[in-house]
This record gives structure tokens, C-alpha cells and sequence, in this order.
């Protein structure tokens, strides 16, 4: 990768990372529902009316958008604002690549090898102590249905690769109409009318520029940057700058909200971030030599042997 593709794949990390800090922000201002709804509303709009039509068949759009924008996102903004710390929840979620490798091997057939199940058993071990952490320091609800959030992100990935979608912006920008009915739906007979207009009737500068942040700079630019990467080089070397999500997310929380780290957290996040990359990461066959134009003198023109160069 070249220097400017890594700083950009490493930028959408810190994006990432960041933004669990934003959504803390954001839960001061809106109902978790509600907040999730706007999120994708935004993220829609306008920019479903520049993307083009949807590339891929509608059943996989609205299938990632149900599992991704109303179960994942609904779920991980409701933890959160029980309790579930942002630096916490950041971490906790990237537990999505355990339950992404076991679905894939229920409903694709993709069998794990003996590294990926080492990586899997080694970060539900990092799961198993946060939660030791936080049933000791905090409630643990929250800590719950952030990790039933994951699951349901590891759905919406085994969906998404079903999907192959050929354009991840425009897939995404698609996928971002479909939850927000549904949750403004879920919102108004959860949270209520009444807390819903009051959010909204007092909706300041911080609350719209949290807004825009988790729409359009994690939703539209993040999934856009990193489709863009995902096409120019290969997943193995774009996939682990994943890992630096939890290490902003944890960082931003500590210098932005002031959360600690507890040595129990820390070895947790050990234990995580070092099973997901086993997980993510092992099975990597090498790239193929490149082919090489060979000219055969003739007559005419050269052929070229070998299929086509790089």
C-alpha cells in the first residue's frame, strides 16, 4: 500500500474510534432509537439521489439494512446509553469478526482452520474478562446488548458478502434507507412522542454537528474510504487497520470523557484485539506471481501467452 492509502485506512480507524465518543455525546442529546433513526436519515439524504440505482437484488439491501441499522445500531446505542462506556463498547464490538467467522461457517460453509479457532477462542476469553470488569464497575445491560449488537453486525457481514455488492458507497448509502422507519417505528412506542418532539424541539449546534459527524463522516465517507481501499489492494492488507478502531476508541473515551482503564480492561483488550487478529487474519494465502507479457516474434503482431498482465 502506499503511504497516502495507509494514512487513509488508518484515518477511517481514527474516524471510527472516534465516533463511539461522538455517540456518547449524542445520547446526551436524543434518544438512543431516535438518535439511530436520524443517523441513517441523514445518511440517505440527499446522497441516495447521487449514488445511482442499487447494484445489488433489494432483498440484500433491506436484509444488512435490518441486521446492520436497526438490530446492530439499535441495540449498540441503547447499550450505550444504559451505561455501556464508549471505550468499553468499541472494543467489545469488534467481537463481530468471532461471530462473522461463525456464521460464515453455518450459512456459507466456510470452515474455520485451527488458527481461526484459537483467534476466536482467545477473544471470547477477552470478552469473558470485560465482563468480569464491568459486572464489577458498572451495569451490565448495557455491556449485553452491545455484544448481542456484534452478533448482529457478524449477520449483516455474512449478508453483505452474500450480496457481493459491486460499489460499497452506493450499497451503503441504499442500505442507510431502510432502518429509519423501522426505527423511528421502535422509537415512538419505546421512548415516546413526548421525549422524541422534545429532543428534536431542542435540537442545538452539538447535537446537529453530532449528527452530521455519525452520518456522513463515519457512515458515507468511512464506508466509502475503506470500499475505495478494498478495491485497489487486497483484504488481507486493508482488514487490520480494523484493529486500530478500539485503540482510538479507548484513547478518545479516556482523553474526551475522562473513562479509565482498568488493568483488567487492558488485558482484555489484549486478549481481543490479539484474538480478532487471529481470527481476521490467519489463512492468507500469497498473492500469485504476476503474469509476464511474453512477445512471440511473428509475421504480424505480438501475441501475448500467459492471460492478461497487471
Amino acid at each position: 500500500m502506499r503511504p497516502a492509502h495507509i494514512a487513509l485506512a488508518a484515518l477511517v480507524a481514527a474516524v471510527w474510534g472516534v465516533n463511539f465518543v461522538v455517540i456518547e455525546i449524542g445520547l446526551d442529546h436524543f434518544p438512543p432509537l431516535l438518535f439511530s433513526a436520524l443517523r441513517f436519515l441523514v445518511a440517505a439524504l440527499p446522497a441516495v439521489f447521487f449514488v445511482g440505482r442499487p447494484k445489488v437484488a433489494w432483498k440484500w439491501i433491506v436484509g444488512v439494512g435490518l441486521a446492520l441499522g436497526v438490530a446492530k445500531f439499535g441495540l449498540l446505542f441503547t447499550g450505550m446509553s444504559l451505561g455501556a462506556p464508549a471505550g468499553l463498547s468499541s472494543l467489545v464490538l469488534q467481537v463481530q469478526a468471532v461471530f462473522t467467522a461463525l456464521f460464515a461457517f453455518l450459512a456459507l460453509g466456510e470452515r474455520p482452520g485451527r488458527v481461526k479457532l484459537l483467534g476466536m477462542g482467545v477473544a471470547l476469553a477477552g470478552i469473558g474478562v470485560a465482563a468480569v470488569d464491568e459486572g464489577a464497575s458498572g451495569p451490565l445491560t448495557g455491556f449485553l446488548l452491545v455484544i448481542t449488537a456484534a452478533v448482529c453486525w457478524g449477520v449483516s457481514n455474512v449478508l453483505t458478502r452474500k450480496a457481493a455488492p459491486p460499489d460499497p458507497l452506493n450499497f451503503m448509502v441504499w442500505v442507510s434507507t431502510v432502518p429509519v422507519l423501522p426505527l423511528l417505528a421502535l422509537s415512538l412506542l419505546l421512548e415516546g412522542p413526548d421525549r422524541d418532539l422534545a429532543a428534536l424541539r431542542g435540537l442545538d449546534w452539538t447535537g446537529a454537528g453530532v449528527i452530521v459527524y455519525v452520518a456522513w463522516i463515519t457512515t458515507v465517507f468511512g464506508f466509502g474510504a475503506w470500499g475505495w481501499l478494498l478495491r485497489r489492494h487486497p483484504a488481507s492488507s486493508v482488514a487490520p487497520f480494523s484493529l486500530l478502531v478500539p485503540v482510538f476508541g479507548m484513547s478518545s473515551a479516556a482523553l474526551f470523557l475522562g473513562e479509565s482503564v482498568s488493568p483488567l480492561r487492558w488485558c482484555a483488550a489484549a486478549l481481543l484485539v490479539g484474538g480478532v487478529a487471529l481470527t481476521s487474519l490467519q489463512g492468507r494465502k500469497a498473492a500469485p506471481e504476476p503474469a509476464v507479457r511474453v512477445l512471440v516474434p511473428t509475421t504480424n503482431v505480438p501475441t501475448t501467452h500467459g492471460g492478461s498482465t497487471p
